[in-house]
C-alpha cells in the first residue's frame, strides 16, 4: 500500500487497516456475529434484536446508509459488550421500479447510440428567468404557502444511465449485461456485504437475502403476509386517486420516485365557468359545444363573490374535449391529469382542439356557477402560476386580499388596462360582494385588512401573504356565510354543502394533481390518476386505533420523532399496494399485479428469525435441500409466526418446524429499528399498521431510533457537486474504524448531523498515538509504580475511571453515541493524560494504568470494534473477544472527590494566568516603555474555607427563601426586605455593602439553577487547605516555583508573610472554591 497519498503519508492509516484485515479474520473464524436461540425464554435485557432498513440494491451503499446504520450497529455492538445475545440480521431490497426502470434506460440508451452508447455533446448554458410575483390558485385554509415562485431552466448535458454505471469503475462490456433487471440483483447485493464486513458490522450473515419472486422463500413470505391481510380485510380493490407515472403506466409510490418522496394527491374542486356564444374567431369552430374555462379552487363556498376570474397574458393554454360536448380551457399540464381522471375524451390523452394564450381569453365572457353577477369577464394578472391548478384563477375580491388588490389596480390605471386591451365595461361596474362575515374583519375582509395594513399595491407579497393568512385562516374556523342559500351558517359546515351541490348539478367536477412535482424513477412527471386497483386500507379507525396503542408503547427517543409519527397517523390514509410493473411478489389473488415496494418491506423482520434455516445462507434462496419453497404454506407460516396448530399435512420435519418457531418466538419482538427521520411518513408506520393487524400484541415492534441526513464537510451530500463517498471509499481513505469514529462524533439528534473528513483524520492519529503509547508503556512495565493506589492522584484517577464506566453506559443505553464518544475516549484520555502529569516522579501505578487500558479498550469498542479487539489481543494478551467482554466493572463514583480535583485544577490553571501577567507586566498601552520585570520565586496562596461577614448573610437568607419543591426563590423584594432586617441590615455602613450583596446574590441564585441548592453552601464539601496542599508538588511543577505555601486567610500570620501585597486579600478576598494567590519576589522577600 502507498505510504503517501496527494503528499499526505497515509502510513497510520494503513496501521489502522492492517489491523481491521486481521481482526476480520479472527471474527470470521470464530462465528462471533453469528446468533442462535438459547433454549430459554429471554428475560427483560438478555437480547436484543436490531433492524435497519434493508437498503435499495441499485448502486453502492455510501455515508447516508453508513451513518443510519451507525446507529444500529453501535447499539447492537454495546449490548452485545454487555452480555446480550444479539441479532443484527440484514437483507438487500429489490422490489419496485428502480432497478427495472434503470436497467430499461440502459436498454433504451443502446437503442439509440449503439453500444457501447457514443452519446451527443451538448455545451451546458444557463437561461436566467426573472422571477415574477406569482398568485398560487388557492389555499387551504391554515396550510399557507408563498406566492412568490421562481422560474429557472437550464439546458445541458444529460446524465445517461450508462455513465453513471462506469462511474461505478464497470466496464462497457459489464454494463451491458445491466439491461438485465436480474443483474443488479446478482451484482450489487455480493458487494454490499463485503463493504458491510470491511465496516465491521456485525451482522449475522447467514440470515441475509434478497426481496422479489428471485427468492423464492422470500416471495412465499410475502404472499402469505398479502392474504393474511386479504383475510383480515385490510386490502381492498376500490377507484382511487394515487400518483401515477405515465410512462410506467402505474402508481408511483415513494420509493420509486426520483423526487418528490411525500408528495401526496391535492384534491380540488374545478368550477365550469362556461363561455358565453359567440366564441371569439379563435375558437368560433366549436360554436355548438359547452366552453368552459376551469378554474381549480380550494374554496367553493366564496364563489357566490365572483366578479371576474383571472388568467397569465403570456400563459399557454388550450381547448382540451372532455368529452363529445364539453370542451375545457385550461393548460396542458392540467389537462393531463384530468386524462388519467376519466375526464378526457380519449382515456389517458389529453386531446387538444385549439391552442390559446391567455391574452386571447382576456375579455371572454363568463357565466360562472352560484356567482351573483349574471357575467363577468376574464382579465389579466401577472402572478397566475401555470404549474399549479389549471392557471385558470376565480376572483373573489370580498374574501381574497391578492384578489381585492389586483382588481383595485385595473380599476385605478387606466395604462394598465390599455396595456391589455381591457375595456371599462369589464372591470369597473363590478363592486364587492359580501359573502363570508369575518369575526375581526366584517364582511369586507380583504379590503378592511388591506385598508388596515396599508397595502398599495397587488406587488406587496409580504404583506399580502401575511394579510391571506389571517383572513383565510379565520374565515373559514370562525366565519359566517352571509349570501346564498346556507347565509347564518358557519363557514366550515357549508363548504362541503355547497360543493356537494355545484357537482351534483354538473357545474363543476373534482379535480386531483400532484401537490407538488413528482417524478419517476424512468424519468417521467407523475400525474394523478383514478386507478382501479389493490389498497390496504390504513387510517380506517380501528386499525388506526391500534396503530396509536402500539406508538403509544414505544420507545422513539425523542418527541420530535413521536410527534412525526403522530402527524403521519393523522393523515395516512388508503395506500396503492400493487403495481404492473418492475420487479417483486405477484399478488397471489391477482397475479397481474405485483406488491409494490413499500408493501413488501412491513414485517420481513420475522423472516430474519427463520431466513438461515431456510436459506442456509445463501442469498438467493437458491439452496433448496432442506426444504422446498412450495412446502411453505400458510398454515407453516401461521404456526411459525401466529402460534397457529401444528401443520398436520406438512411434509416439512417437525423437529425443523419447531426450531424456527422458537427462533421467532425468542427474537420477537423487535427491540429497535432504526432509520432516517424521512421513513416515518411511510415505512415505519406501515410497519406499526401491519404488526397490530397480523401480530398479536406481545410481538409489535418496542422501539424506532430516527435521525437526521448526513452532511460532508458542512454541506449536503450530492454526487453531482463530487461531495460525496460510498462505504467503500470513506474505508479506503480513512480506515473503517476512522469512518466509524466519524460517524458517531457527526451527531445523534433528528437535525442533520456532519461527518466531518478533519476528524476522521483525527481519529486516525488519536488511535494509532494511543496503541504506541500502551506498546511503550507495557514495554516498560516494570517502571511502573506497584502497589494499592495510595496518593491522591491515583485516587482522581480510579475515581475518573468509575465515572467513565457509568456516564458511558448511560449513554450508550440512551443511544447517545456521541456522548458516549466523549465520555468513553475524550474526557478519559484528558483524565490519564491528567494523571501522568500528577504523578511526577512517582510515577503512575501500575494496576490504575493496566485498568485504564482495559477499560478504555471496551468503552470504545462499540464504534471502534477492530481496534479494540486487537489491542485487547496482541497488546493486553486478553482470552476471548473484547466484543463479547462484558461491560467494565466499576465502583460508584466519588463526585465529592471529582469536584475537589475539579477545583485543584481550576485553582491550578487561575495560578499560571495569574502567574505569566505578573511575570510579563501584563498589558502594555502603545507608548509604555517596556520594563525589566523580577520573576517571583515564592507563592504564597490563601485559602478562606468558610463564607463569613455579609456573604454568609446572604447565603443564609437564600436557603431560607428558596422552595426546593419548586425550584424557585421567593421574590427580589421579599429578599431584600429580609437583608434589611439581618445583623448585616443594620450597619452603618449597609448602603455600600448592598452595592456588594446584590451582584452576589445575582450570581448565587443563577448558580443553583445549574448546580443546585448545594450552591448555597457555606463551604465545600471538602477541605480546599487539605486539597492543595497535598498536590503541593504538582502545583508547584505546573506554575514553576520551587516554594508555594498554602496558607489560611483567616490567620492574621500568615497574611504578615504577604508583606506589602497583603492589601491584595482585602482587594480580592478569597473565598470557598476561589483561593487568591500571591507571588512574590527575591526584593519582596527581603
Amino acid at each position: 500500500m502507498a505510504e503517501t497519498e496527494g503528499g499526505r503519508s497515509t502510513k497510520r492509516r494503513d496501521q489502522l487497516l492492517d489491523m481491521e484485515h486481521e481482526v476480520r479474520k479472527w471474527w470470521d473464524e470464530g462465528r462471533v456475529f453469528d446468533a442462535e436461540a438459547s433454549e430459554q425464554f429471554p428475560k427483560e435485557g438478555d437480547k436484543f434484536f436490531g433492524t435497519f432498513p434493508f437498503p435499495y440494491m441499485n448502486g453502492y451503499m455510501h455515508l447516508g446508509h453508513a451513518f443510519s446504520l451507525s446507529k444500529l450497529e453501535f447499539a447492537a455492538a454495546y449490548h452485545r459488550i454487555r452480555g446480550a445475545n444479539v441479532l443484527l440480521p440484514f437483507g438487500f431490497h429489490c422490489t419496485g421500479m428502480p432497478i427495472k426502470a434503470s436497467a430499461d434506460k440502459l436498454r433504451r440508451e443502446i437503442e439509440r447510440f449503439g453500444n457501447p452508447p457514443q452519446f451527443p455533446k451538448v455545451e451546458a448554458e444557463e437561461v436566467v428567468v426573472s422571477e415574477p410575483e406569482v398568485k398560487p390558485n388557492e389555499s387551504n385554509p391554515g396550510n399557507f404557502k408563498s406566492k412568490k415562485g421562481k422560474a429557472a431552466s437550464k439546458t445541458g448535458k444529460e446524465m445517461y444511465q450508462w455513465e453513471i454505471m462506469r462511474g461505478y469503475g464497470l466496464s462497457d462490456a459489464e454494463i451491458a449485461t445491466f439491461q438485465d433487471p436480474v443483474q443488479w440483483l446478482r451484482f450489487f447485493p455480493p458487494l454490499a456485504v463485503e463493504d458491510l464486513k470491511a465496516f465491521g458490522l456485525g451482522a449475522d450473515w447467514r440470515r441475509s437475502f434478497i426481496t422479489t419472486d428471485v427468492n423464492p422463500y422470500f416471495d412465499k413470505f410475502v404472499r402469505w403476509q398479502m392474504r393474511k391481510l386479504k383475510q383480515f380485510g385490510k386490502i381492498v380493490k376500490d377507484l382511487r386517486y394515487a400518483i401515477y407515472s405515465p410512462l410506467d403506466g402505474q402508481p408511483c409510490a415513494d420509493h420509486d420516485r426520483a423526487s418528490g418522496e411525500g408528495v401526496i394527491p391535492q384534491e380540488y374542486t374545478l368550477i365550469k365557468m362556461e363561455v358565453v356564444p359567440p366564441f371569439p374567431a379563435k375558437f368560433a369552430h366549436l360554436e355548438g359545444k359547452k366552453v368552459y374555462l376551469a378554474a381549480a379552487t380550494l374554496r367553493p363556498e366564496t364563489m357566490y363573490g365572483q366578479t371576474n376570474c383571472w388568467v397569465l397574458p403570456d400563459g399557454k393554454y388550450g381547448g382540451f374535449e372532455i368529452n363529445e360536448n364539453e370542451v375545457f380551457i385550461l393548460t396542458e399540464r392540467a389537462a393531463r391529469n384530468l386524462a388519467y381522471q376519466r375526464l378526457s375524451l380519449v382515456h389517458e390523452k389529453p386531446t387538444c382542439v385549439v391552442e390559446l394564450t391567455g391574452q386571447d381569453l382576456i375579455g371572454l365572457p363568463l357565466r360562472s356557477p352560484l356567482s351573483f353577477n349574471d357575467i363577468i369577464y376574464c382579465l389579466p394578472m401577472l402572478s397566475v402560476l401555470t404549474d399549479k391548478g389549471t392557471g385558470i384563477v376565480t376572483s373573489v375580491p370580498s374574501d381574497s386580499p391578492d384578489d381585492f388588490m389586483a382588481l383595485q389596480d385595473l380599476k385605478s390605471k387606466a395604462p394598465f388596462r390599455a396595456k391589455f386591451g381591457v375595456k371599462d365595461e369589464w372591470v369597473l361596474p363590478f363592486e364587492i360582494i359580501p359573502i363570508i362575515s369575518h369575526p375581526e374583519f366584517g364582511d369586507k375582509s380583504a379590503e378592511k385588512i388591506c385598508i388596515d395594513m396599508k397595502i398599495k399595491s397587488q406587488n406587496e407579497r409580504e404583506k399580502l401573504d401575511a394579510a391571506k393568512k389571517v383572513i383565510y385562516k379565520g374565515g373559514f374556523y370562525e366565519g359566517t356565510m352571509v349570501a346564498g342559500e346556507y347565509t347564518g351558517m358557519r363557514v366550515q359546515d357549508a363548504k362541503t354543502l355547497i360543493r356537494n351541490k355545484l357537482l351534483e348539478q354538473g357545474q363543476a367536477v373534482v379535480y386531483s394533481e400532484p401537490e407538488k412535482k413528482v417524478m419517476s424513477r424512468s424519468g417521467d412527471e407523475c400525474v394523478v390518476a383514478l386507478t382501479d386497483q389493490w389498497y390496504i386500507t390504513y387510517g380506517e379507525s380501528t386499525w388506526r386505533k391500534a396503530a396509536e396503542q402500539c406508538l403509544a408503547n414505544m420507545n422513539l427517543y425523542s418527541d420530535e420523532t413521536r410527534h412525526g409519527f403522530e402527524h403521519t397517523l393523522s393523515w395516512l390514509n388508503q395506500w396503492a399496494c400493487s403495481r404492473s410493473f418492475g420487479l417483486g411478489t405477484r399478488i397471489p389473488w391477482d397475479e397481474e399485479f405485483l406488491v409494490e415496494s413499500l408493501s413488501d418491506s412491513t414485517i420481513y423482520m420475522a423472516y430474519y428469525t427463520v431466513c438461515h434455516l431456510l436459506q442456509k445462507g445463501e442469498l438467493f434462496g437458491a439452496d433448496t435441500s432442506t426444504l422446498k419453497p412450495q412446502q411453505l404454506t400458510d398454515d407453516v407460516w401461521d404456526y411459525l409466526f401466529l402460534s397457529g396448530p401444528e401443520p398436520k399435512s406438512s411434509e416439512i420435519d417437525l423437529s425443523l418446524l419447531k426450531k424456527m418457531k422458537r427462533e421467532f418466538e425468542y427474537w420477537y419482538p423487535v427491540d429497535l429499528r432504526v432509520s432516517g427521520k424521512d421513513l416515518i411518513q411511510n415505512h415505519l408506520t406501515f410497519c406499526i399498521y401491519n404488526h397490530t393487524a397480523i401480530f398479536p400484541e406481545k410481538h409489535w415492534p418496542r422501539g424506532f431510533r430516527c435521525n437526521g441526513h448526513i452532511m460532508l464537510n458542512g454541506e449536503k451530500m450530492s454526487k453531482s457537486t463530487g461531495n460525496f463517498r460510498t462505504l467503500k471509499q470513506a474505508i479506503e481513505e480513512f480506515s473503517a474504524d476512522a469512518t466509524r469514529f466519524s460517524l458517531a462524533d457527526a451527531g445523534d439528534g433528528m437535525d442533520d448531523a456532519n461527518f466531518v473528513f478533519e476528524t476522521a483524520n483525527t481519529a486516525i492519529l488519536r488511535l494509532t498515538k494511543e496503541f504506541g503509547w500502551m506498546e511503550e508503556v507495557l514495554a516498560a512495565e516494570s517502571a511502573l509504580r506497584v502497589g494499592p493506589p495510595s496518593n491522591y492522584a491515583d485516587r482522581v484517577f480510579d475515581n475518573e475511571m468509575n465515572f467513565a464506566v457509568k456516564l458511558t453506559e448511560k449513554n450508550y443505553s440512551d443511544y447517545m453515541f456521541r456522548e458516549a464518544l466523549k465520555s468513553g475516549f475524550f474526557d478519559l484520555q484528558t483524565a490519564r493524560d491528567e494523571y501522568r502529569f500528577s504523578c511526577g516522579s512517582s510515577g503512575m501505578n501500575r494496576d490504575l494504568v493496566l485498568r485504564f487500558m482495559d477499560v478504555q479498550t471496551r468503552l470504545i469498542a462499540p464504534i471502534c470494534p477492530h481496534y479494540s479487539e486487537y489491542v485487547w489481543k496482541k497488546l493486553l494478551k486478553k482470552e476471548g473477544f473484547v466484543i463479547k467482554a462484558g461491560w467494565p466493572k466499576a465502583e460508584d463514583p466519588d463526585l465529592t472527590l471529582q469536584k475537589a480535583n475539579r477545583y485543584l485544577q481550576d485553582s491550578i490553571y487561575n495560578f499560571r494566568k495569574l502567574l505569566t501577567k505578573q511575570a510579563t507586566g501584563g498589558k502594555k498601552g502603545k507608548n509604555d516603555k517596556p520594563t525589566v520585570q523580577i520573576k517571583p520565586t515564592t507563592g504564597l496562596i490563601y485559602v478562606n474555607e468558610q463564607y463569613d461577614g455579609w456573604k454568609r448573610e446572604c447565603l443564609n437568607i437564600l436557603r431560607d427563601k428558596f422552595d426546593t419543591q419548586t425550584r424557585k426563590f421567593a421574590p427580589d423584594q421579599e429578599i431584600l426586605q429580609a437583608l434589611q432586617n439581618s445583623e448585616v441590615g443594620k450597619t452603618e455602613n449597609f448602603k455600600q455593602t448592598l452595592k456588594q450583596c446584590m451582584p452576589f446574590l445575582r450570581f448565587k441564585k443563577d448558580e443553583v439553577m445549574t448546580l443546585g441548592v448545594q450552591a448555597l453552601d457555606l463551604k465545600l464539601p471538602f477541605g480546599e487547605i487539605e486539597v492543595l496542599q497535598e498536590n503541593l508538588e504538582l502545583i508547584k511543577r505546573h506554575i514553576g516555583l520551587e516554594h508555594v505555601e498554602i496558607l489560611s486567610a483567616t490567620d492574621p500570620n500568615a497574611v504578615l508573610k504577604a508583606g506589602r501585597h497583603a492589601s491584595l486579600l482585602k482587594q480580592a478576598p478569597p473565598s470557598p472554591g476561589s483561593p487568591t494567590a500571591i507571588f512574590l519576589t527575591e526584593n519582596d522577600m527581603a
